[in-house]
Formats: structure tokens, sequence, C-alpha cells
């Protein structure tokens, strides 16, 4: 008599509790890249206003006081996105003098009209001043 070819149920039953072991270590990895790259949509609309208070700079060669989106030329729908809206994006500071542009970016998450958005971090800073040698830098905001 011939054997039977094959799998028995009991190494099918092993394989599947792998293969879910496997998804449930996976599963909360992905998650945190997915956030990451949402975020990559705020930077995005941070360095689209940093090049815009640049220009505002070049242009008007001194400020004190941080110009509204408007002054410097970006309307609401350029900062609309898939998961931040305009209301997320807000100049914190700036100002510009001697050819330097100094400012602080600040882009949150809870407030974008958007679904979607990402959870963590719950805000993110974009910095250029003289303790970081005017090159523009990212940091994760801690709370809201």
């Amino acid at each position: 008599m011939k054997g039977r070819s094959g799998f028995t149920m009991v190494e099918l039953m092993v394989v599947v509790l792998i293969v879910g072991i496997l998804a449930a270590v996976a599963v909360p990895l992905m998650s945190g890249r997915i956030d990451a790259s949402k975020w990559s949509e705020g930077k995005a609309g941070m360095g689209t206003i940093a090049s815009a208070l640049r220009a505002y700079a070049a242009e008007k060669g001194s400020f004190s006081t941080a110009p509204s989106l408007s002054e410097i030329g970006i309307s609401n729908a350029d900062l609309d996105g898939t998961y931040f809206s305009h209301d997320a994006y807000a100049i914190t500071s700036a100002s510009a003098s001697s050819g330097q542009v100094s400012f602080v970016i600040t882009c949150t998450a809870g407030s974008s009209t958007r679904g979607g958005k990402p959870s963590t971090p719950p805000s993110m800073t974009l910095t250029c001043n003289s303790a970081n040698g005017y090159v523009a830098t990212f940091a994760e905001g801690s709370s809201e």
C-alpha cells in the first residue's frame, strides 16, 4: 500500500501559528513607520513656509515680527494635503537681519482637519537660528 503524501493537520497548524506570531510582531513595527511617512508631508509643508520666509527676507531686507502666511505668498490651498490641512501650520517666530533669517515653524497634527493624520509625535518644529548655525533642523514635539 502506498503512503499518502502531504502535510498533516498538526504541521499546518504549526505553520499558521508561526505566521500569526510573525504578523503580531510586524504590525506594531509597521504602524510606527506609517506615522513617520505621514510626517513627510508635514515636513514638506514646513519647508515650503521656510523657503517663502527666506524669499520674503530677500525681498524686504529685514523684519522683526513673524509675517502671516498670506504676507509671504502662501495660500491655504498651498498647504492643504492628504494628512495635514493649513490649520496645522504656524509660524511661531520669525525675523531677518543682516542677511540671516531666523524662524520657528510648528506643525501640530491635532490641529489638522484631515482624517488619517499621524498620532505620534503630536507636533514637529522646524527651527533655523544662530543656535543651530542658521541650518534648518526638525525636532519632534512632546505635547500638543
